[in-house]
């Protein structure tokens, strides 16, 4: 990736909890250094935004009003936002709206450019005009074709990590919390969704109107426009989509009620009114995300049979852990991320059983030995706190701050016990609800309220080993299950046998076919492959993680039956981590990077920009 020339140094905020259930606006805030913003909350800082905004398909284009509420304690006579390639018109302060005058700082890679805004000591609001860039890393604009309807538009969002600077000018530093109201025009024929309280049909005027009571950071502000309907799943959960995809969603996301459910028997109560997801056309670049309200989530979960909608557990969870309690900085992103894959996987066996959750963890932890291997066991980016300054915090999104989080919180409860483990996190989800923190502060809480200065107990966790050291601990929990030792089983008969009848009764669930792929010979032969396609249908599926193992087997054993399914998946998704190792796989040979660069001339155009990025880079 390319390299910062300079980096700034600047102060970050981490919002003060909640005085009660609807008052989460920041008051009493404690700074830490975010090299990935320009803002200098020190000397100012946002609390609320009003935000009118006006979507412009024809001109793929957004034209704003961002009103900002800010905290001026300190007298200062200017006031930095982040900024990512906005036409800044003018702006304005105070209920008169007087002008003022503003100017840029030099531009940085990756982290855009400051605008400094001159105020006065008594300013308390600034309003900023502006329409955003063709360029917008946050905005993806679809054509009707695009789309499942073929007949409307559509647009939707991903600020996450900083890009909310690329569409709204803001302190985009997740330390930074404040609370929001909207007014979005939009055309008449189309419904807009927002990270807040939404409307569930369509209205006559285009103007929708909308209200987040609960402080956030940037990374979570989110838009979504399009044709666009809703079904209620229960009395506070249900699925906004396209009308041809809505029904399939909401059968295939039935249990989203006992999730929730779930989730609050485990940690605590669901903080933020309703709980729905919106399913975005394929180009969406990730599983889900995890916007308050209203998880952002991929159609390639659709699978028909219900086989992957643990995902939903995983963004549920980061109502918790993420929107509730946030990392300070990208380099606490494990904050984020590791608390939610063992939050998901806890709702996982409570819904599913512990069979479940157990391959679950082995996956796991063939994922967390990929990343090392990867990076190399010595890296400091192996660290559970990292440093990815002068870099795009976007590479920290990987599966250290994930597994390796993961499985920290596991050895924490191998040496404490589950029931004391779980009221030490209920206790931190309340205890910190609607704060932002910095790793150090998450040990310092965990020292205090779980360790206690007990040296063995404080041995047993090596808690240094784990945060600040590079690699896979010693003390790392082990993990196995009981349907992967049968399916090892099957799979050493089959290899003397070569008998594939009756494999499919036995190996059925997405997880044991994916485990059983992922076991299969390293000279895997075409009739070999011929047979099990045969019995499994494997090129045939409709479940993206099975995809995603067979035709990556496919590519790296020439079975050219999988070809025209390959492609079609290629064109078709545009779930980052789904497509770039089957694209990774192709460029190993010469025919196969040949085959590549084919297909991508025609799906480069039905990806989200982060995607395409990362396979330009690729394919150069």
């Amino acid at each position: 990736m390319k390299k910062l020339s300079l980096i700034i140094p600047v102060l970050m905020i981490i919002a003060c909890q909640q005085k009660n259930k609807h008052t989460t606006a920041a008051n009493d805030q404690q700074l830490v250094s975010d090299p990935h913003s320009f803002s200098n909350p020190a000397i100012a800082y946002v609390k609320h935004l009003d935000l009118d905004l006006n979507v412009d398909f024809e001109k793929q284009q957004i034209n704003g009003k961002a009103s900002w509420t800010i905290d001026n304690k300190a007298k200062a006579k200017e006031i930095i936002f982040d900024n990512s390639k906005l036409n800044i018109e003018k702006i304005t302060l105070g209920p008169d709206e007087t002008p003022t005058t503003f100017s840029f700082g030099k531009e940085e890679e990756f982290i855009g450019k400051a605008l400094k805004v001159a105020i006065s000591p008594e300013t308390d609001r600034v309003h900023v005009y502006y329409t955003t860039d063709k360029q917008a890393s946050a905005l993806q604009w679809l054509t009707p074709q695009q789309t499942a309807g073929k007949k409307h538009p559509y647009l939707f969002t991903q600020s996450e990590s900083i890009a909310a600077r690329s569409w709204i000018p803001c302190q985009d530093s997740p330390g930074i919390r404040f609370t929001y109201n909207a007014v979005v025009t939009v055309p008449k024929a189309l419904l807009a969704l927002m990270s807040a309280e939404n409307p569930t049909i369509k209205n006559d005027s285009g103007v929708y109107h909308f209200k987040q009571v609960h402080a956030i950071p940037s990374y979570l502000l989110a838009l979504a426009v399009g044709d666009i309907a809703f079904k209620a799943v229960d009395s506070r959960t249900g699925v906004y989509a396209e009308p041809l995809v809505l029904q399939k969603a909401v059968w295939e996301f039935a249990d989203m009620g006992k999730m929730v459910t779930a989730a609050e028997k485990l940690y605590g109560p669901y903080r933020w009114g309703r709980y729905d997801l919106l399913v975005l056309p394929p180009s969406f670049p990730f599983g889900g995300m995890e916007n308050p309200n209203l998880t952002f989530i991929t159609p390639t979960i659709i699978a028909g049979d219900r086989s992957l909608v643990s995902i939903i557990c995983h963004e549920l969870a980061h109502s918790w852990s993420g929107n509730l309690v946030t990392n300070a900085t990208w380099n606490d992103f494990w904050l984020n991320e590791g608390f939610t894959n063992y939050f998901e996987r806890r709702i996982d066996e409570e819904l599913y059983g512990k069979k479940e959750a157990d391959m679950q963890a082995v996956f796991a932890r063939h994922a967390l030995d990929d990343a090392i291997a990867d990076m190399g066991a010595t890296s400091k980016d192996t660290h559970l706190k990292t440093d990815y300054t002068g870099r795009n915090p976007d590479e920290g999104t990987n599966d250290i701050a994930y597994e390796k989080g993961y499985f920290f919180l596991r050895s924490i409860e191998a040496a404490v016990g589950r029931e004391k483990f779980d009221a030490f996190l209920r206790g931190y989800f309340d205890g910190h609800a609607f704060h932002s923190l910095t790793t150090e502060q998450f040990l310092d809480y965990l020292n205090k309220h779980l360790i206690q200065g007990d040296p063995k107990l404080e041995q047993q966790i090596d808690v240094k080993a784990w945060v600040y050291g590079p690699g896979i601990p010693a003390n790392i929990v082990a993990v196995g299950a009981e349907r992967f030792k049968v399916i090892d089983a099957l799979l050493a008969k089959w290899q003397k046998t070569g008998q594939v009848s009756g494999l499919s009764k036995e190996i059925v669930s997405s997880n044991e076919k994916r485990y059983f792929i992922s076991r299969l010979p390293a000279d895997l032969t075409a009739v070999q492959m011929s047979a099990l396609d045969a019995t499994f249908h494997f090129t045939a599926s409709n479940n993206t993680d099975v995809q995603l193992a067979w035709y990556t087997l496919a590519i790296r054993h020439h079975y050219g039956a999988a070809d025209q399914r390959i492609r079609a998946y290629l064109i078709e998704n545009g779930r980052m981590w789904h497509i770039i190792p089957l694209y990774k796989e192709l460029l190993k040979t010469p025919e196969g990077a040949k085959t590549a660069k084919d297909i991508y001339k025609t799906a480069r155009g039905n990806y989200h920009p982060m995607t395409y990025l990362a396979i330009d880079k690729l394919l150069k």
